[in-house]
């Protein structure tokens, strides 16, 4: 079982929160923080994916819960419910190594497919009286074990030939995008256009795709990065197009380009 080295962070937050930005009230409370626990950084290890995750108070009177968000260095929360911490002496399954000490703990699942950088781990306590507050925030490095490799884009799909119209028209378009180092990896899809006769550069440029369920995307998270580009009924030349499409990841490496022609008539 991979072992890690846990150090006491030096911001502990104590007590319980007003609001939920990062600010955390200092008001002394019966459920006071005594530990955060946790290494500063930790790696992807295939062979022992899990993280425990711990917190220490003081006194677990009035304390009927202890949960823990975690957030992604893209500030996505990877967990869908809370994930709860427990004070059992169930270390197999919890990672509790003695029971009613007042160190709440658990194990996270890692994914390699988890973008790197700096994550947040958001500790909340519900006490007796069904009252939920934050009570500390710990921060950690981590690193997803996989080198960086440069996004793939692929399947574009866009029209050959378009014909102006007496009222404006909306041209789809939308392409793959395939990243080792997973989708969270992706900063931005986009294209170039180049606008006949001379193929000086659109103003717009660069247009961007979307995978997030709007902007003509069917389904967010699949991969397929879809925008509309509208096709007004004047002021618009008509020729050959140049379109050219790329994907630039968050370590800032471009994809291949896919260049397309588009006859405007």
């Amino acid at each position: 079982m991979k072992k890690y080295i846990f150090i006491l962070l030096p911001f502990i937050f104590w007590g319980c929160q007003k609001n939920f930005n990062n600010v955390v009230d200092s008001t002394p409370s019966s459920y006071q923080v005594s530990k955060v626990y946790g290494a500063d950084s930790v790696m992807y290890d295939p062979s022992d994916s899990l993280m425990t995750i711990s917190i220490g108070f003081y006194t677990s009177k009035d304390i009927q819960t202890v949960s823990a968000n975690v957030i992604a260095s893209d500030n996505s929360q990877l967990n869908t419910d809370p994930v709860i911490l427990y004070d059992n002496g169930n270390f197999s399954d919890n990672g509790d190594t003695v029971r009613g000490d007042n160190i709440y703990s658990n194990k996270f699942p890692l994914s390699r497919y988890y973008p790197k950088g700096i994550y947040q781990i958001q500790y909340f306590v519900t006490d007796i009286s069904n009252q939920t507050n934050l009570a500390a925030i710990r921060t950690f490095v981590f690193d997803n074990g996989q080198g960086n490799v440069a996004p793939v884009i692929s399947n574009l799909v866009a029209p050959d030939t378009e014909t102006i119209q007496s009222v404006t028209i909306n041209i789809f378009v939308s392409v793959f995008v395939h990243d080792d180092n997973g989708l969270n990896d992706i900063k931005s899809v986009f294209f170039n256009s180049y606008i006949p006769p001379d193929g000086h550069p659109s103003s717009q440029n660069p247009i961007i795709t979307y995978d997030d369920g709007t902007h003509g995307d069917v389904t967010a998270g699949d991969g397929i990065y879809s925008t509309y580009v509208e096709l007004p009924s004047s002021g618009v030349p008509k020729g050959t197009f140049k379109w050219e499409f790329q994907a630039q990841d968050k370590g800032g490496l471009l994809s291949n380009k896919i260049i397309h022609y588009l006859v405007i008539k």
